[in-house]
């Protein structure tokens, strides 16, 4: 085949949606490493079991990568509880060492590669420590706090420094895909919230109500942005927001989120889902079995986004909240402008969820 890309994550919400976009297309080898597999695994896709972390795992698995011509580096590293892991160096230092425990190696061998795609995220602009500029611009000064994005993003400045390939920086808004167990994934939250909600009859409260204005981006349209950075010359050595194209807000998606899940939306009752979840355990059980759905404890389903429920929920704030909007016409201007409405997007991963028997079907 003509391309060959390595997926880094591969079994994360943006690394998932990748593995299967790349799968798909004529002329493309998908390769992807995680410690555990997508799931389901997409047609056409290679996995091969490694944790970024082991420096010497992946020195001898580099002897795989000889071929590879593009990197999509989606891997991660989250702390139990999330949110105050962002802060601590140890997460940001783990964070390099992956990669570079896989680049090293890799750019060692992979003689022909010719791009890099690095996801980063709004965090970039300071999203978890003050408001937004808005709209947020890839052109800003760097933000002055301290984030694994600068580790990773300088090593890889400084490696292409004087070669043949080239890099794209992403940094999308709230990703919603289909992976589950992952440490930043509404979808499977919201449909087990859902699913609970129905079986012991309790309202489906909106989780929180802030007036709070932000954008989502879906997984698998960040997927078709990172197989056209691959070969565009636009792309190259760039940094670019992307989202949905359209905004929300949550109070007024749930309604749409709320007939997906084939529920009535109920407002006016904070809900702080990181408790919600994990108390309601045995009701999940009791869902799985009922509707044989695959046999997924909460704490598998979930990972860490419950916690990250409560931060984009903003559990424990008062008042309206500032918007948080970043800007995506340098991405069309290059030459992307894939969109999808967000309350299609709520409907189309919560259906697939079904259809992998993940959730039960509404």
């Amino acid at each position: 085949m003509a391309n060959t890309v390595l997926i880094a994550g591969a079994s994360g919400v943006i690394g998932s949606a990748a593995a299967a976009h790349f799968a798909s297309l004529a002329d493309w080898r998908a390769l992807g490493v995680s410690r555990r597999a997508p799931n389901p695994p997409p047609s056409g896709y290679e996995h091969v079991a490694l944790d970024l972390t082991d420096a010497d795992a992946c020195r001898a698995a580099a002897e795989r990568f000889g071929d590879v011509t593009h990197v999509v580096y989606a891997a991660l590293f989250e702390k139990p509880g999330l949110i105050p892991g962002w802060y601590e160096q140890d997460q940001m230092q783990t964070n390099l060492a992956m990669m570079r425990n896989l680049m090293d190696p890799l750019l060692a061998r992979a003689a022909g590669l010719r791009h890099v795609s690095v996801l980063q995220g709004t965090k970039a602009y300071g999203a978890h420590v003050h408001r937004l500029a808005v709209p947020a611009r890839e052109d800003a000064p760097r933000d002055a706090h301290e984030n694994f994005y600068w580790l990773q993003e300088d090593y890889i400045r400084g490696r292409q420094a004087g070669s043949n390939w080239s890099f794209t920086i992403w940094r999308p808004q709230v990703v919603f895909g289909g992976a589950v167990g992952v440490a930043m994934n509404l979808i499977p939250i919201l449909g087990a919230y859902g699913a609970i909600c129905r079986e012991i009859r309790a309202p489906f409260y909106c989780p929180g109500e802030h007036g709070h204005v932000i954008e989502a981006v879906d997984a698998d349209l960040i997927a078709a942005a990172l197989a056209w950075a691959a070969e565009a010359p636009t792309a190259r050595n760039q940094t670019f927001n992307i989202t949905n194209g359209d905004v929300f807000v949550w109070e007024n998606v749930w309604p749409a989120i709320a007939e997906a899940l084939g529920l009535a939306p109920a407002f006016g009752h904070p809900v702080r889902l990181s408790e919600f979840l994990p108390a309601h355990a045995d009701v999940w059980d009791r869902i799985v079995a009922k509707h044989a759905l695959r046999p997924i404890a909460m704490a598998d389903l979930v990972g860490e986004s419950h916690h990250y429920a409560d931060f984009l929920f903003a559990w424990g704030a008062e008042g309206p909240l500032a918007p948080a909007l970043v800007s995506t016409i340098k991405l069309r201007q290059a030459g992307f402008g894939d969109c999808i409405d967000t309350e299609a997007m709520f409907a189309k991963w919560f259906a697939r969820l079904a259809e992998w028997k993940v959730l039960p079907s509404p």
